[in-house]
């Protein structure tokens, strides 16, 4: 890393801090302060822990862990599909194909001299769930380019249906009897594509796109599931077809049972944007004073509330915090006050400006795949 990424990355944490520290003292960041203790809790079994970063593995966060606004780029969580391939920066190039009326390439200095967008995204694993408590999520500032701007410059033809987004890492899959080389690739329908926020990243967190998350460019779909944040893109190409790779049609599709025109059925749907979630994280306790913690996703849809309810009590408001934007992590915590010796219940749920509620286990639609796994979760802790 060299000087001029870390400053950069200590300005940008320094403005969350600065921002925090304007709006509501105390709510700046989930850091212990001196002399406060993580209450553990019971439903935790011995044997969970986090596995070092390492190359072709899967990493997640041990949230009881989660110390600062923005995830630290070693610790924003990864999942692996066909490795992660070696590339050269000054010999890649990203084309843009199909139907279009001007197909594009660009170097990754091209694409440093465009105009440049900034924004807060936080996202979670399609198969983020309850078996790792919740810690398949990050939260980053990406930069780099506006996705639309580009697609608008390649100019998309009539009867274009959808846009695919190529990797650069490529495995043999067995189809059908035989083996063919495939790419990792996802795609967007026209409109998904020409969101305003959608964006292809060279930057997380003030330092060039680490090697693990993608570099030199990965596509960032905010609101989205992180599959859809195609890592070491190479490759946009517009179609008229429906585009049906395995991660698209055979892999990271829910299959639930739905009510469908009055008729029971079972649904497969591929992974898309994020449901309605909250959790809580960790109970943390300072001079008998405790405090639960939290983080909610969403498809980026404004939040009207968040409530911890404990035991059977009623459901109580929690606080926001305050470097909350649209599409990062939402964070929040609750005072608890005085509770009495012995163990507790906790949960949380979420609603939305529309009025959708997090759903209860008991609502969630009967699933066969463990995809989407958003139900409001307990957690309990001793006291």
């Amino acid at each position: 890393m060299n000087p001029e990424d870390t400053s950069r990355r200590k300005v940008l944490k320094g403005g969350i801090l600065a921002a925090g520290v304007a709006t509501v003292p105390g709510l700046v960041m989930p850091t212990l302060a001196q002399g406060e203790r993580i209450v553990p809790f019971t439903d935790v079994p011995d044997t969970f822990q986090v596995n070092p970063v390492r190359p072709n593995s899967t990493h997640w966060q041990d949230t009881r862990q989660i110390s600062e606004f923005l995830t630290d780029n070693d610790d924003f969580y990864l999942v692996q599909h066909y490795g992660q391939p070696e590339i050269d920066n000054d010999a890649w190039r990203l084309r843009v194909t199909g139907m279009v009326d001007n197909e594009l390439e660009f170097s990754l200095r091209d694409l440093m001299n465009e105009q440049i967008m900034e924004q807060q995204v936080g996202f979670e694993c399609g198969g983020n769930s309850q078996r790792l408590f919740h810690g398949l999520i990050g939260n980053a500032i990406w930069r780099g380019v506006s996705l639309k701007r580009i697609l608008e410059r390649a100019g998309i033809q009539d009867g274009a249906k959808e846009i695919v987004f190529f990797g650069s890492d490529i495995a043999t899959e067995e189809i059908r009897g035989r083996e063919v080389e495939k790419a990792f690739a996802r795609s967007l329908s026209i409109p998904d594509a020409m969101r305003d926020e959608n964006m292809l990243a060279f930057e997380m967190n003030g330092e060039p796109l680490p090697h693990y998350h993608g570099k030199p460019l990965r596509l960032v779909v905010p609101g989205w599931y992180g599959v859809a944040n195609v890592k070491w893109l190479n490759q946009i190409h517009v179609q008229n077809t429906r585009y049906m790779g395995r991660f698209m049609g055979r892999d990271y599709v829910t299959l639930k049972r739905e009510e469908v025109g009055g008729v029971e059925r079972w649904v497969e749907n591929s992974v898309t944007t994020m449901n309605l979630k909250s959790a809580i994280t960790r109970v943390t306790e300072l001079g008998g004073n405790y405090r639960v913690h939290g983080f909610v996703l969403n498809d980026g849809t404004p939040l009207r509330s968040v409530e911890v309810k404990i035991d059977d009590g009623p459901w109580q408001q929690a606080d926001m915090n305050p470097n909350n934007t649209q599409y990062s992590w939402k964070l929040f915590s609750l005072n608890w006050n005085n509770p009495s010796p012995g163990e507790h219940r906790l949960v949380s749920r979420v609603t939305d400006i529309n009025g959708n509620v997090q759903a209860t286990p008991d609502q969630l639609p009967e699933k066969v795949s463990y995809w989407e796994d958003f139900g409001q979760f307990q957690r309990t802790v001793r006291i």
